[in-house]
């Protein structure tokens, strides 16, 4: 059965090679954890914010690997850490002053980021440094493999039961306090999940990456879809898909894994932004065809 699979040209590095193996199911686990709360932070306009918050893990990342060089337990914990840490920190800013949430967020990922670089490299080399920014999914062994899993589990088990309140609280956070006090809850709540996947993100795909495979596929399904549930699955099969087809490049170009995977799921954006049904281009045909008629 395996050399019929190895004959096969799309399934023979996966079949022959164990560290691709593992690659593609670190892929398909950020799928169904990460991809998921990237279409509630586009749903919520917060995607740069994202972005933001995966630089703020790096100085925790980087304390723990200070300690204890590249320890998966020391940089998770420090990663989650100093995460949540300027979660709460920018929002109590935002709640407290005149400073804006974007603007608070935005201070923090500064500092953040260059704290972290600041610290990797009073100890380590140029090599660990792309290491943490860039990631390593072609190195993933099975304690990463089991936390990514274990992460992936609990981002899905908390969004299938908050799902209501998420979706509320995104789209429409005003009629949420109006009906509930749970606002509150849901908002940290889902900033905790947030951090707890981009840290997952982190250790395959690097803090510098690891929100592309939150966004991009969050943003190609919502050119096909309105409705929430087909645009959660169509994300997921778009994050699938480009991480099959992004390792298989990077197979076989001989690339860096972590790029090629982020640089696939941009162009199934791309492509989609030219042939969705909600794409820029069908919405030009279709505003000529209301013309004509």
């Amino acid at each position: 059965m395996s050399e019929t699979l190895a004959s096969i040209p799309l399934l023979s590095p996966f079949v022959e090679f164990a560290f691709m193996r593992r690659a593609l199911a670190g892929c398909l686990a950020l799928s169904l954890g990460a991809t998921p709360v990237g279409v509630f932070l586009m749903l919520r306009r917060m995607s740069l914010a994202g972005d933001a918050m995966s630089h703020a893990i790096l100085p925790g990342a980087a304390v723990g690997y200070l300690i204890a060089g590249l320890s998966l337990p020391a940089m998770t914990i420090g990663g989650l850490l100093a995460g949540l840490a300027v979660a709460v920190l920018s929002g109590g800013v935002a709640r407290n002053s005149v400073i804006k949430e974007d603007t608070s967020l935005a201070t923090f990922y500064l500092i953040s980021l260059s704290a972290g670089v600041l610290i990797i490299s009073l100890r380590g080399s140029s090599v660990d440094l792309l290491h943490v920014l860039f990631g390593s999914v072609l190195a993933l062994d099975d304690a990463a493999l089991l936390l990514l899993a274990g992460f992936a589990s609990l981002s899905v088990l908390v969004l299938a039961l908050g799902l209501r309140l998420f979706v509320l609280e995104g789209c429409d956070p005003a009629f949420l306090a109006r009906i509930s006090r749970l606002g509150p809850l849901a908002h940290y709540g889902f900033m905790v999940l947030l951090v707890v996947n981009l840290v997952a993100g982190f250790h395959a795909l690097g803090t510098l990456m690891a929100v592309g495979i939150m966004i991009l596929p969050a943003a190609a399904a919502r050119l096909w879809v309105c409705n929430v549930g087909p645009l959660l699955l169509i994300a997921v099969s778009v994050a699938l898909l480009g991480s099959f087809v992004g390792l298989l490049l990077s197979y076989h170009a001989n690339l860096p894994a972590g790029p090629a995977i982020v640089l696939t799921l941009g162009g199934l954006y791309l492509l989609s932004l030219l042939v969705a049904p909600l794409g820029p281009l069908a919405g030009f045909w279709r505003s000529g065809w209301h013309f004509e008629r």
